[in-house]
């Protein structure tokens, strides 16, 4: 059995090499060629939760399941919040053949699948970006983001203002890209065209009336019912996609508080990103609609980039 560490993920799996791996994986989704269940998740305290998400990319095709605890807390201690193992299986015997580490590809694989996302529905003009977070997965958006749309600037709010700084001046040295921290997140997003949510917050840190008209929003950091990012604002005034409808419908949480009040139902869940990138829905329908992508994550983005870090491996 192959074991793929953190510093081989990071080399191989770039953004180059993903964002188009995610793509085709999303479009194999939302066409029923792949197979996925619910993602199980144990809440463990403060933030904290162990998931399972089993999934195969295709009747005869590789099949596994990621293990993952995310802890919110560990980016500022120097660790990955996200942490554990993805675990691939061949389609002919079903052999156990791969494990890869699964926090390197949630934090790549993750953030080129907002990614592909903004590129199918934000605007073609759209060049500002609002970042809410300054964790790992801010770090890994901005980038992804960058390579979908020439960024002139970025903005970034966090909790903390000392640790929004800090991390709005590693943006500007790593991208080239003005970048700059704003106290409030209101400030942040009052002229983004794109704004990503990567916050590890429960209660709503992006209000839909702060959104210009035109703009379009990744929702990334809640993945389970419960915490929300977003207030139903936002969810109701918008064209609402999803990555897996059925996800969303059970646990995307922006989602079901604005059903709980009424403001939407299930037919506001428009389809998923798949659908769009197939030509079988409409993404973006004028320049003045504002568009969210609701993110809780595939399993078969996951096993699509261990299998090609697996195969290319193989040469």
């Amino acid at each position: 059995m192959r074991v793929i560490d953190r510093d081989e993920v990071r080399a191989r799996l770039t953004y180059e090499v993903c964002i188009p791996l995610v793509r085709q994986a999303m479009i194999a989704f939302s066409r029923g060629q792949t197979r996925q269940l619910l993602r199980s998740i144990i809440p463990l305290g403060e933030g904290r939760a162990f998931g399972v998400m089993p999934g195969a990319l295709g009747e005869r095709a590789v099949f596994g399941a990621k293990l993952v605890s995310v802890y919110p807390e560990n980016f500022a201690k120097g660790r990955q919040s996200h942490q554990g193992v993805v675990v691939l299986f061949d389609g002919e015997h079903g052999r156990p053949v791969c494990v890869a580490h699964a926090g390197e590809i949630t934090a790549i694989r993750t953030a080129a699948a907002s990614a592909v996302a903004t590129d199918a529905l934000a605007r073609p003009d759209a060049t500002r970006l609002a970042i809410l977070g300054y964790g790992e997965q801010a770090h890994t958006h901005a980038h992804a983001i960058a390579k979908v749309r020439p960024l002139s600037s970025i903005t970034v709010w966090g909790r903390s203002p000392d640790r929004a700084s800090a991390f709005a001046a590693r943006l500007w040295h790593e991208l080239g890209v003005c970048t700059r921290p704003y106290v409030t997140a209101q400030e942040a997003v009052a002229d983004a065209d794109i704004i990503c949510t990567v916050t590890g917050a429960a209660e709503p840190i992006l209000m839909g009336r702060w959104v210009r008209p035109g703009a379009h929003v990744n929702l990334v950091g809640s993945s389970y019912a419960g915490p929300a990012e977003a207030d139903e604002d936002l969810v109701a005034g918008s064209r609402f996609i999803a990555d897996s409808r059925e996800g969303v419908l059970a646990q995307g949480a922006e989602f079901l508080n604005a059903k709980a009040s009424g403001r939407v139902d299930d037919d506001h869940v428009v389809g998923e990103i798949g659908q769009v990138l197939a030509g079988d829905l409409a993404g973006r329908r004028s320049a003045e609609e504002i568009t969210v992508y609701k993110s809780l994550g595939h399993i078969v983005q996951d096993l699509a980039a261990a299998e090609a870090l697996y195969r290319s491996g193989e040469s």
